[in-house]
This record gives C-alpha cells, sequence and structure tokens, in this order.
C-alpha cells in the first residue's frame, strides 16, 4: 500500500543533494520560508486554506486579536463598550490606521469587510443572525444593534482561523462574499508585493512603514504589538521535501514550516537549526464528504466510513513511527481541550471489520457508485491521507476515481457543488488546527446548514439546534454535556469523519529569534546575524 513512507523513499539520503539556487539567508532585513503549499488564494473570505490564513495575517489585521491564552483583546480597536444590557456594542478604532494604499482606515471598511465575512464564517454567520444592525456612526465608530445579548462577540471579531474577520477597504470587502478577491490592500504589518508574485514558487511581503503597532500588551498570537524586525519575508514554495529540508541545513532558507516527520532527526542534529512544535493544539485530520451527490449523500453510507476507518493507520501514514506526534481516540473536539468526549466514541474505536462494512454499504444500498476522491500531491501530510483512504475505499468495494492535484486545484474544485460527472467530487482529506475546533461556535466543518455551510454542504437541523444550545448554555457544564450530544449527533448525521490527531514540529535557524507559539507570524521575528 501507498503511504507517506513510501512517498519519502530515500528522502533523507536526499538531503544531501544541492540546494535550490534561492541565494543565501544572510540578509538581516530579509526571512526567507518555506511554506506548506502554494498561495493559490489571497482572499481569506473565500477559502479556509491554512496558507491562506497566515497570509491574511501578514497583510490584514483584526479589530480584536487572540492572545496566548486564546482571550480576546482589543487589536485594531482602540476599545469595546457593551451597552443596553449587552445588546449594544460601540468599538472605536484606534487613531492613524491606514491600508496599504495609503488610505486611512474607516468605520464604513470595518463594517462592510465584517458583512462579507459574516456571511461565510461560522461564528460570523451566527453574530449576524442576531444583528438587528451593524452600522458606521463616525469615522472612527462602529455599533452593534443585537436582538438579544452575545457575549462572545469580541471573541467572534477575534478569530485567528479560518475564515479571517480581516478587514479591507470597503471598495473591496463590498465584494460578493462568494467571489474570490484578487487584489491585496490591508493595513496589517507587511504589504504584499503582488509584482513578484510567480505562481507555484514564490509569494513576497515587505514591511509597511506606516503600520501602527498597539502600544500597550505583549505580542502573543495574534493579540499586542506587532512589531515588525525585518525589511522583507519571501515564501518559496519548495514541493519536494527533501530539497526543503537541505536549503535549510545550507542556510538558503532560514524557516521550513512543516519538515516532514522522517527528516526530523537530521534536521534536530543540526546545530545551527531548532525544531519545536509551536502549535500546541496539533492538527486534526478529516474526511470530508458530499452531501449533495450520490454515495454521500446517504447517511447510512456516510455512517459506514466512520466504520470503515482505522485512525491509527492515518496517523502512522501521517506522522511515522513516533506516537509522540500523534494519537486516536480523537472525536470531534481536540483531546485534552474543554469539550473533549468519549460520547459515542466505539464506533471509532471498536475493532475494524471490513466484513461489517461491506454488509452495512450493501444495507444502505450502495451499488457501485463512482467516488471521485480529490488526492493531494504536494501537501505531504494530505498526500498520505489520500493514500491511505483509496486504498481503505477500494478494500470495502467502493468503485474509487482517484483524481491528483496540487492543494490549490483542490481548494478551487472542492468550491464546485456539480456533479461529480460535471467536474464535482465525492470527498476530499484535509486538517483543522486545534485552535479551529476547540468548541462548536467556531467548528465550520460542523455545520449543518446546507448551502451556507463549509464545501461538503450537509444538513443537520438537529446538531445546528444543539450547537444553538450551547452558545446559550448558561454554564460551562452545561456547555459541556451539549459537546457530548452534538458528538453523538454527528456520528449519525456525519458531515465529517475524524482520522486522529498529529503534531507538526517546525524547524528554523537558531538565527531566528522571538517565533511566537502559533501558527507562522513574522512579527516579533528578528534575525540576529
Amino acid at each position: 500500500m501507498p503511504t507517506r513512507r513510501s512517498f519519502l523513499a530515500g528522502a533523507a539520503a536526499s538531503l544531501t543533494l544541492s540546494a535550490p539556487n534561492i541565494g543565501r539567508g544572510a540578509d538581516r532585513s530579509v526571512i526567507k520560508f518555506v511554506p506548506q503549499g502554494d498561495l493559490a488564494v489571497v482572499d481569506p473570505i473565500w477559502t479556509t486554506a491554512t496558507v491562506t490564513r497566515n497570509h491574511a495575517f501578514l497583510v490584514y489585521d483584526t479589530l480584536f486579536g487572540q492572545d496566548e491564552s486564546y482571550k480576546a483583546q482589543p487589536q485594531m480597536a482602540e476599545g469595546a463598550l457593551a451597552e443596553a444590557d449587552g445588546k449594544t456594542w460601540t468599538i472605536k478604532l484606534r487613531e492613524g490606521l491606514k491600508f496599504h494604499d495609503g488610505s486611512a482606515v474607516l468605520a464604513r471598511d470595518c463594517v462592510a469587510s465584517l458583512n462579507r465575512w459574516g456571511k461565510r464564517d461560522s461564528f460570523g454567520q451566527t453574530l449576524m443572525a442576531l444583528t438587528d444592525e451593524l452600522a458606521a456612526t463616525d469615522d472612527r465608530t462602529l455599533r452593534f444593534r443585537l436582538k438579544r445579548p452575545f457575549p462572545l462577540l469580541p471573541d467572534a471579531l477575534a478569530k485567528m482561523t479560518a475564515f479571517v474577520p480581516a478587514i479591507m477597504p470597503e471598495r473591496l470587502a463590498v465584494t460578493d462574499a462568494f467571489t474570490q478577491i484578487t487584489e491585496v490592500v490591508g493595513s496589517g504589518p507587511f504589504r504584499f508585493v503582488a509584482s513578484e508574485r510567480q505562481s507555484g514558487h514564490l509569494a513576497v511581503y515587505e514591511k509597511f512603514a506606516d503600520y501602527r503597532p498597539r502600544g500597550d500588551g505583549r505580542p502573543g498570537r495574534t493579540a499586542g504589538p506587532k512589531i515588525v524586525h525585518v525589511d522583507r519575508v519571501e515564501w518559496h514554495t519548495l514541493a519536494d521535501p527533501a530539497t526543503a529540508g537541505a536549503a535549510l541545513q545550507s542556510g538558503e532558507i532560514d524557516w521550513v514550516e512543516q519538515p516532514l516527520p522522517d527528516l526530523l532527526p537530521l534536521l534536530s542534529e543540526n546545530p545551527r537549526l531548532e525544531v519545536a512544535i509551536k502549535e500546541t493544539t496539533g492538527a486534526i485530520a478529516i474526511m470530508r464528504m458530499n452531501h449533495l451527490h450520490p454515495p454521500f449523500d446517504n447517511p447510512a453510507i456516510r455512517r459506514a466510513m466512520l466504520l470503515a476507518i482505522d485512525q491509527k493507520e492515518f496517523m502512522e501514514a501521517v506522522g511515522g513511527s513516533d506516537t509522540k506526534l500523534w494519537r486516536t481516540g480523537v472525536g470531534v473536539f481536540p483531546p485534552d481541550t474543554p469539550f473533549a468526549n468519549d460520547a459515542g466514541m466505539e464506533v471509532l474505536n471498536g475493532p475494524r471489520d471490513i466484513g461489517k462494512v461491506k454488509q452495512a454499504l450493501a444495507a444502505a444500498g450502495y451499488n457501485g457508485e463512482k467516488v471521485v476522491l480529490l488526492g493531494v500531491s504536494d501537501l505531504a501530510n494530505l498526500k498520505a491521507e489520500c493514500e491511505v483512504a483509496g486504498e481503505m475505499l477500494k478494500r470495502i468495494g467502493m468503485n474509487v476515481d482517484y483524481q491528483v492535484m496540487d492543494w490549490g486545484t483542490v481548494v478551487t474544485r472542492r468550491a464546485k457543488k456539480e456533479p461529480p460527472s460535471q467536474g464535482g467530487w465525492n470527498c476530499f482529506f484535509t486538517g483543522w488546527a486545534g485552535i479551529d475546533i476547540l468548541d462548536p461556535v467556531g467548528h465550520i466543518s460542523l455545520r449543518g446548514n446546507g448551502s451556507a455551510a463549509w464545501p461538503g454542504w450537509p444538513t443537520a437541523p438537529k446538531i445546528e439546534a444543539l450547537r444553538d444550545a450551547w452558545i446559550d448554555a448558561p454554564d460551562t457544564e452545561t456547555k459541556k454535556r451539549l459537546a457530548a450530544e452534538i458528538q453523538l449527533q454527528v456520528f449519525e448525521d456525519v458531515p465529517y469523519a475524524p482520522l486522529g490527531q498529529y503534531f507538526q514540529p517546525t524547524a528554523y535557524s537558531r538565527k531566528l529569534e522571538g517565533i511566537l507559539a502559533s501558527f507562522p507570524t513574522f512579527w516579533n521575528v528578528r534575525r540576529t546575524s
């Protein structure tokens, strides 16, 4: 069976090969970085792709940020005031905020940006459904008038996971939420250099001279002062993991976001490099099925997938033999977080029996319909998930059409609602950072709101009702009980299937100081030489 390990055959030895001709990372004003994949989409409202989220926080800013304890803190906002028993929120912008095109950031830009975001994001949809009016009352002030109190409002506007509530100029933010924006104008600490963009190879960011960091707090995740110490950040897309490792070892690259587990021992032995897990909530791998078309429009067939999945098989393919880098027994919420629970987990934890899966598929009425699986060629973790999944689906007797493409193409293709025979799809495989799915309100792949849902478009009214109850729950114990009920309902409706949790170390030159415990951010980072 092809796995990540066969994909890596000989990769370690390849580290002795010549690195690409990128140029030495000797300039103290430049950071050269290898992202997890190419930046195929620059609009953080159009896609949930993690690489686009990471891009967004270089060039855009948000009204609130999240600190190291995941608490919302004012960022672009000078502050916020809740009045009328929590049904009116007034947010005032800090003075002197500018967009990269030189125009001032105004409250109406924020209103337009949040309205667009609220049409796509799970948390945003909830907030906007409770909003009677969102308006700019003057150039620096915006006001929410709510149907009822919603104390989570700052948390919604502080989201650091996809979709990002990024603030952009009104002229761009009025674009339909389901249409990609290709012009990148933010007010964040870096400016996107569109003229240097090379699709599949390079994205460039320059320090924004007019950016005004907060004057209070301390840097942590997306909160506090975002102070930039370099003039330029270059993202070099290197699809081959051995090439990326060689470039890091030679000094041509400063930082590799996701080195492969099999290469970590070699990189760790290099005294010039640091290998560390910066995102401690890990990543949760998932199988996402298309609920609009056969065969996965049938909930009984989706439930059969839960019986077929062996989380250990997926996690060994993704994370290798080091069990410290992955875990199984993973449900709807990340292990060791407040709402993780074991309700219904026997469906994933019990012995795997292919015969029973085949019987379940036959009882559900599966009749050999083609399953278009969108395979990934350029992200090794997702490539591993897809290859294990392709073999799994064949073992249980499904008619698999395994179509391999780069991740950027998957992101575009999965947005298509057309039948698979007309360019659509049946399933794809991806992963969420643990911070993306800590609770039901921000858990995008949990939503069951039909055509407004994330690609896959499940309709699951019971999950939606439980989610609403969780939002209104008066205390933590009630929320925990509801989280367990949500998990049981997920195993009935199966909006997606969890495949396990893995931890992704990052590797970087010890010449870089100040890298925060978070996804890759580039403020607070300086080169020592």
